[in-house]
């Protein structure tokens, strides 16, 4: 049975159990995220939050000791921490449906992404996944047809599009508020790698920095691909051309550290994208400014709770986070979604990353009980969006290496 999403349902296949059609926590399985890993807290803390998510097995670590101990101060059972992605795949999927993980979160290194959610994906596991999706163009169109053909749910958690004003400023974009957009000005800048930080043992800069596990370009996987998702998303335009310009600052580096894009969308809009991981002394100063015939918007990850709504012969109004504005300043739909708390209290990353897997999880609950999700459930980052993330990677190397001004964005 198919929907006019193209999902696959189980509804009808005679192994289906009550276990499928009852409302239940997903179990979680994931991949890296060990102890002491920054993001793989980030990611536990963020799908436990709404209390719909459950961890239930790991291999959290090439290092099966570490993966043990990891296990162990997680509270995991023994028989579930496994030294390996292949080996946690094949067991769980030979556990009984009603106890095997739902789906696997891979936080590992760029280069470590590929093979495990490929295995999830074709032993019927969904997936979430870090960013970037892959290393190359050619293993995120791998996983794509993969999902395409598995009828699977794959989420990039592409953090900033999961803020309440960031959903906000992507509808009054879409409903026209702007009238055409024009120029769109993205920017992501951080100094922590002002220096040879990767000879200096810090861990994360030294996987970041290596071309073997990071891929193409230093500044533009880690960072870039934020940026650009962030532009894509919010004005709802695609990248159809670019011209890059990369610079390695800090000497010995082997891969670059700061570019600015020149970017052409669709419709004719003009953009600007810069990301820098040596502009010292700054932290995570993501912000967007969209520009259309009447009027623009700022959104900044350093305040997130605000977006800047700047329209020609008006004063400039500020919308804030989970404000009940009457018409017609209402909020949105989406926006409202994924509002936590009431008006006034920070909403931060971990809210924002949380979001994305409440979003995700609501999707893949409403596949396995046979509905269609929602428009507000679907909203997160998908296997197409890591298609054109590892796409601008790879067109602004190529840009940045030609002698002709602008790239056309191949896919």
């Amino acid at each position: 049975m198919k929907t006019h999403l193209g999902y696959v349902y189980l509804a009808k296949e005679k192994h289906l159990n009550e276990d499928n059609l009852m409302k239940r926590k997903l179990r979680m399985g994931m991949v890296g995220g060990g102890k002491d890993a920054f993001i793989g807290a980030v990611h536990r803390i963020a799908a436990f939050m709404d209390g719909k998510i459950e961890l239930v097995c790991g291999a959290f670590s090439v290092n099966p000791e570490i993966s043990k101990q990891s296990g162990e101060e997680l509270f995991i059972a023994p028989d579930r921490v496994y030294a390996t992605y292949e080996e946690m795949i094949s067991k769980e999927s030979a556990l009984p449906e009603g106890e095997r993980m739902d789906f696997l979160t891979i936080v590992t290194p760029n280069f470590l992404h590929f093979g495990p959610a490929k295995l999830a994906l074709e032993n019927g596991f969904d997936v979430v996944v870090e960013k970037p999706m892959t290393v190359t163009l050619d293993e995120a169109k791998e996983l794509q047809d993969i999902v395409d053909k598995t009828g699977r749910t794959l989420c990039l958690t592409h953090t900033y599009s999961g803020y309440p004003m960031v959903k906000q400023a992507k509808a009054m974009v879409k409903d026209g508020h702007f009238g055409k957009i024009r120029k769109i000005v993205v920017e992501y800048p951080q100094g922590w790698l002002s220096r040879l930080s990767e000879r200096e043992g810090n861990a994360g800069a030294a996987w970041r920095a290596d071309p073997k596990k990071s891929g193409l370009s230093l500044v533009m996987g880690d960072i870039g691909t934020h940026a650009a998702h962030l532009a894509e998303y919010v004005t709802g335009l695609r990248i159809k051309e670019l011209c890059a310009d990369l610079t390695t600052f800090v000497e010995g580096r082997l891969l670059d550290d700061d570019g600015s894009v020149l970017l052409r969308f669709e419709d004719g809009a003009k953009g600007v994208l810069m990301a820098s991981q040596i502009s010292a002394g700054e932290e995570n100063a993501v912000r967007i400014r969209v520009y259309g015939e009447n009027g623009g918007l700022e959104w900044a990850n350093e305040d997130p709770n605000n977006l800047i709504i700047k329209m020609l012969d008006q004063p400039r109004q500020i919308y804030r986070t989970g404000n009940a504005y009457a018409a017609p300043y209402t909020l949105s739909s989406f926006a409202t979604h994924n509002t936590r708390i009431p008006a006034g209290h920070p909403e931060g990353l971990l809210e924002s990353f949380a979001n994305i897997y409440r979003n995700f999880a609501a999707t893949v609950s409403a596949k396995r009980e046979g509905r269609t999700p929602t428009a507000e459930e679907l909203d997160f980052p998908s296997v197409q969006d890591g298609v054109r993330g590892m796409a601008f990677v790879q067109n602004v190397v190529a840009s940045n290496e030609s002698n002709e001004k602008w790239t056309k964005f191949v896919l």
